[in-house]
């Protein structure tokens, strides 16, 4: 489903980015990306999404290269940052229409979908009011709406728990599930670790841009908890 080869992204003044990173995920996956502040989470995430371009390296979407296709993979994933920028001078269900638009939804199923996710969410009696009287947690559940409408293979979050009340929270695990199980993948960065743990069933480790533990979460753990496993593999790659 996503395969990332020897990505390599950094930025002119900073050693900070990704450099020579390399992962995969099958259909099925939940996969964690975890790692402090800094470590290229984001900017990874970005590069999948095709908002950052890459020189060196490749990353394939179905076996679809982002440089090469990037409209054809852009059509199969749904990227939702940490912090949506969401045009204000819209309203809901017009951001939604336009969303829609972009993909080429028919009536029939944009109206099928907007109504299921609105309702899940929770926010249905808010879709006419204009984006900017929305609050931080309305604005990341319309973004995840519009995220799924088109039904996508592959699904990026980045930190996408954030701002979400307990309930929200629980319609996106079930929802994440949910598209696993019907082919999909997921790939998205946290950093509330008990999450990643009982969610995903693999977690990759980054640091300083370069991934230092990855494979299947029981695997990963043995047995520990994933925030112990955490500090040690950090601690044990800053000895190193």
């Amino acid at each position: 489903m996503l395969n990332i080869q020897n990505l390599t992204k950094t930025y002119k003044g900073s050693g900070k980015g990704v450099k020579d990173l390399s992962l995969s995920l099958s259909a099925g996956d939940i996969y964690g990306f975890i790692g402090h502040n800094g470590a290229g989470k984001t900017t990874t995430l970005k590069c999948i999404a095709g908002i950052l371009d890459f020189k060196d390296g490749d990353i394939l979407i179905d076996g679809h290269s982002v440089k090469s296709e990037p409209l054809l993979c852009k059509s199969m994933i749904a990227y939702i940052p940490d912090n949506p920028d969401l045009p204000e001078y819209l309203t809901g269900i017009q951001f939604l229409n336009f969303i829609a638009d972009v993909y080429g939804l028919s009536e029939a199923v944009r109206t099928e979908k907007i109504g299921k996710y609105a309702s899940v969410f929770e926010i249905t009696s808010a879709l006419g009011d204009l984006i900017s009287s929305y609050s931080h947690g309305m604005k990341q559940k319309l973004a995840i709406i519009s995220a799924l409408i088109h039904s996508p293979k592959l699904m990026l979050l980045d930190e996408p728990f954030v701002g979400l009340d307990p309930k929200a929270a629980l319609t996106l695990k079930e929802i994440m599930r949910e598209l696993c199980e019907n082919g999909g993948a997921v790939f998205f960065s946290t950093h509330v670790l008990d999450v990643a743990e009982k969610l995903c069933n693999r977690i990759a480790i980054i640091k300083d841009g370069k991934l230092i533990a990855s494979g299947e979460t029981e695997t990963l753990t043995k047995g520990e908890s994933l925030e112990k496993v955490f500090m040690e593999v950090v601690s044990d790659d800053a000895l190193r």
